[in-house]
């Protein structure tokens, strides 16, 4: 099945022009350092001018009813600049978290909301991960702390993935609730807020749920994390090539060089495989599939990271460079959701 349709790379240019003029290097560097982490006014752009938000939510719910094809394509490009933005937290993790839960009750109120633009946040793992709830519910009440929460300090409703015996259990919190305390928490990636969010004896309105929930939300997530990676190796790769075309050592640009040609091949191959296993899995949405993207992925785009920073020289490591922000978003992704070899178990399986 081809990945490239017409109407995508319709879409991929739209986004990417839109990243292009709005989402530069200073456009990025002044975002991280804005209150919310973000660039409020971009987030607008993207979803009023082309719908980012709505993509994946079915029409019944105000939204586009687009394939994970069409997501693939927008957290590609959001992945290629590095843009922070509420779009894997809220329009993918917490759409599709009301989507697989079978609460259409939920869905009626939640989705539209998030085709918008409004952020809602999934509060899902303990401090050690993502294997096991941070959060306990007795009853419909809630007590315990939510850690790595995409978007969770400046979410409007949150969906609590709840520990409740044996099983899990969904929640929506109103974070104004008494009880429920927000802060952001440092991260080695600065272009990914996270949060903490804790609850104490707090009173939350319980969801319906499928028994499978998790597994499936999991498979969601690293699907589209492997998509983020796919576009931040290849922007990796272009800046490297980029410098070595530019930069002149013993009177020859380096990329002249035999040996760094031949690293510069190895990073494209890494790059292109990469991009084959993600779009596999999100043409298949197969667990398979998408935890092989997961490992793959992961371990790809800090490979081509370190390689951009030999290939760079010391000017890699400095702030004013973006070669450093690549190579820490290639380790923050690959732990996010879980780190690779926690995944090679279920592949081999």
């Amino acid at each position: 099945m081809t990945f490239e349709t017409e109407d995508r790379a319709a879409l991929r240019e739209s986004v990417r022009s839109l990243l292009a003029k709005h989402s530069d290097s200073a456009a990025v560097r002044k975002a991280i350092a804005s209150p919310d982490g973000y660039d409020p006014d971009l987030w607008s752009r993207l979803v009023e001018q082309v719908g980012v938000a709505a993509l994946a939510i079915p029409e019944e719910f105000d939204g586009v009813g687009a394939s994970w094809a069409e997501t693939h394509v927008v957290l590609e490009e959001l992945g290629r600049t590095l843009t922070p933005s509420p779009f894997l937290g809220s329009a993918v993790l917490a759409a599709q978290t009301v989507l697989l839960s079978g609460d259409t009750d939920a869905a009626s109120r939640l989705l539209p909301s998030i085709a918008a633009g409004e952020i809602v946040a999934v509060c899902w793992a303990s401090e050690a991960g993502w294997n096991r709830p941070g959060v306990v519910a007795d009853g419909d009440v809630l007590t315990g702390a939510a850690h790595y929460v995409l978007g969770g300090d400046v979410a409007t409703t949150l969906l609590v993935i709840a520990a409740d015996g044996d099983a899990t259990a969904l929640f929506e919190v109103d974070p104004a609730a008494d009880g429920v305390v927000r802060r952001r928490v440092p991260t080695m990636d600065p272009t990914r807020t996270l949060a903490e969010v804790s609850f104490s004896a707090v009173s939350a309105r319980r969801l319906s749920s499928t028994d499978d929930l998790v597994e499936r939300l999991r498979t969601a997530a690293v699907i589209a994390v492997s998509a983020e990676q796919v576009g931040a190796a290849q922007a990796t790769l272009d800046l490297t090539v980029e410098y070595t075309k530019n930069r002149k050592q013993f009177g020859r640009v380096i990329g002249s060089f035999q040996a760094l040609k031949h690293r510069m091949a190895d990073m494209y191959a890494l790059v292109e495989t990469a991009r084959s296993m993600s779009y596999a899995a999100a043409l298949s949405q197969d667990p398979q599939d998408a935890y092989a993207a997961k490992i793959y992925c992961s371990e790809a785009f800090q490979q081509v990271a370190a390689e951009a920073v030999q290939l760079h020289g010391g000017i890699a490591i400095t702030w004013e460079h973006d070669t450093q922000l690549f190579f820490k978003r290639a380790h923050g992704t690959a732990q996010l959701f879980g780190q690779p070899r926690e995944y090679l178990l279920a592949v081999s399986a």
